[in-house]
């Protein structure tokens, strides 16, 4: 990738090029609208109030990218956000679409709009302060590492097995030091306590109940799917928090 990158910024693909789109036309006005609204010091304040002024620190330093913004990766930026974690990279050459309503965090009134234009409105609407970078572009092996390299966590959250695959084999090859925290299995309605957090290799966690799969008939629903993205959320805030 060649584009320069800017903080709250997003790209949109044209063919094989990404274009980036500048701060205004993406998610500025909702951010200053935002910050109109609550300052920093209320939200830091309201978040002493529960928890260690080192746990703010920490999370507030802690840099992780999200790979897809799908039903995965849209929740897990939003507990991400939620949580005060400091700078998310958002990745996603897709558009919203209505079948995407029943389990990702996206609204009516943004179908059609490019996933990584729609999340960065929803994030500013929980943290304005926080720093989210999106590119609206295709994850493909040439580009692994000019997106990732500088993060030492990433979350995949694609939705094809072929694309998963492909996305943490070129992570731990490209980038040696990413810890990559992967989601596999979360479909249908059964028992959510099958979905557990496994260590596969000293660089790769992976969450769900490895077994269930859309292509069995029975679908992806809400509950299964916040739950896995829930698993991935929590890995990433115990790396921050022990580092």
């Amino acid at each position: 990738m060649s584009e320069s990158k800017t903080p709250e910024s997003g790209v949109r693909e044209q063919g094989m090029e990404a274009v980036v789109i500048p701060n205004q036309k993406l998610n500025y006005g909702i951010r200053a609208m935002m910050q109109e609204r609550i300052s920093r010091e209320e939200l830091d304040r309201a978040f002493d109030a529960r928890f260690p002024k080192e746990m703010q620190r920490k999370l507030r330093g802690g840099r992780v990218a999200v790979a897809g913004l799908g039903g995965l990766g849209s929740n897990i930026a939003v507990m991400l956000a939620r949580s005060g974690v400091g700078k998310l990279l958002l990745v996603d050459f897709d558009v919203v679409d209505v079948t995407n309503l029943n389990r990702q965090m996206y609204l009516i009134p943004q179908l059609g709009k490019p996933k990584a234009e729609a999340l960065p409105e929803i994030l500013n609407q929980i943290n304005p302060y926080l720093e989210y970078e999106s590119v609206c572009v295709r994850v493909t092996p040439e580009n692994v590492k000019a997106l990732f390299a500088d993060y030492p966590i990433v979350c995949e959250a694609f939705d094809r097995p072929d694309q998963k695959a492909m996305l943490v084999r070129e992570l731990l090859t490209q980038c040696p030091d990413t810890t990559v925290v992967s989601g596999n299995g979360m479909a249908g309605y059964g028992n959510t306590n099958e979905i557990q957090t496994a260590q596969l290799m000293r660089h790769l966690y992976v969450c769900g109940d490895r077994k269930t799969d859309v292509g069995n008939g029975i679908g992806l629903i809400a509950p299964r799917v916040a739950a896995c993205a829930a698993h991935q959320a929590n890995k990433v805030l115990q790396f921050l928090m022990e580092s």
